[in-house]
């Protein structure tokens, strides 16, 4: 399926050999959720007891973001429990009025996921993946969440935050609201990702923090390490595929984030250049 577009050029049957596919769909009481959880835990190779959330962004229904939440564990090979919050999105290419107001009141739902998984599955290093229009609420959440526990927000290691679809302005007051709220702060920025453009015409024009416009450049915020991966895209986070893929260079800096969470990013990643601006450094994808 063309992504965005109800268009198919080419179908076939699920094959859990080459597919993602759903074995089981079931209503769990919070207890057994845990239950479940601690025992993940418990077969860790680390025997750390390591917790990754995601949550999707516009145009992503509950299957799609399901598929591409166990496709970025997969590709991470990720030792811990995956966890996905999905907000109820509309799922189609029309419903971004729809997705943004669901998204706003979403979050103190994703507040209560959030403390659950911080507070009562013994999870100690919890890190957590927004993209597009999931930061919204994330944003929100994780501002209040340093002010009202600081004991919970020690235990987050990585906040990846992949084409925010956040006012540019107001992405940078609250970026420094959630500073220290943890260990690193990572912001993929990108000039062609799809659901960017299309806010960028609901919002009258006005830039997004995920965007790069050609006359302002990324958004760059102390405490945030913000890279430019225009050259490649973040649409592996959004595309609603159940296929394996293949492992890019993004997945690959994502899994050293969340992996070492080394900074600057080019310690890490050398292919990663730095750029200086007047705002501060930030790093790019060589094209």
């Amino acid at each position: 399926k063309v992504p965005y577009l109800d268009v198919t050029l080419y179908a076939e049957s699920e094959d859990p050999k080459k597919h993602f596919t759903i074995k089981e769909l079931r209503n769990l009481p919070k207890d057994e959720l845990i239950k479940l959880v601690r025992e993940r835990f418990a077969k860790s190779a680390t025997g750390e007891p390591r917790a990754l959330v995601v949550i999707h962004g516009y145009n992503n229904g509950f299957d799609d973001a399901l598929y591409r939440t166990a496709q970025i564990a997969y590709d991470l090979k990720y030792d811990g429990v995956p966890f996905l919050y999905s907000w109820p999105s509309g799922g189609g290419i029309t419903s971004y009025p729809y997705d943004r107001e669901s998204a706003q009141q979403s979050e103190q739902y994703l507040s209560k996921f959030l403390q659950v998984v911080l507070d009562e599955t013994g999870a100690r290093n919890v890190s957590i993946i927004a993209h597009s229009m999931g930061n919204q609420p994330l944003l929100q959440v994780l501002r209040d969440l340093r002010i009202t526990n600081p004991t919970a927000s020690a235990r987050i290691n990585q906040v990846i935050l992949a084409a925010p679809d956040v006012d540019r302005d107001n992405f940078e007051y609250l970026a420094g609201q959630i500073k220290g709220v943890a260990r690193g702060v990572t912001m993929y920025a990108s000039s062609n990702d799809v659901a960017l453009s299309v806010s960028r015409r609901f919002a009258g024009g006005v830039p997004r923090a995920g965007d790069v416009p050609v006359d302002l450049g990324p958004s760059v915020v102390a405490g945030v390490d913000t890279i430019d991966v225009s050259a490649l895209s973040t649409e592996y986070l959004a595309l609603n595929h159940s296929n394996y893929a293949e492992k890019t260079p993004l997945i690959q800096d994502i899994g050293n984030v969340l992996l070492t969470g080394e900074r600057p990013p080019d310690r890490r990643f050398p292919i990663l250049q730095r750029i200086t601006s007047d705002k501060g450094d930030y790093w790019r994808y060589p094209k």
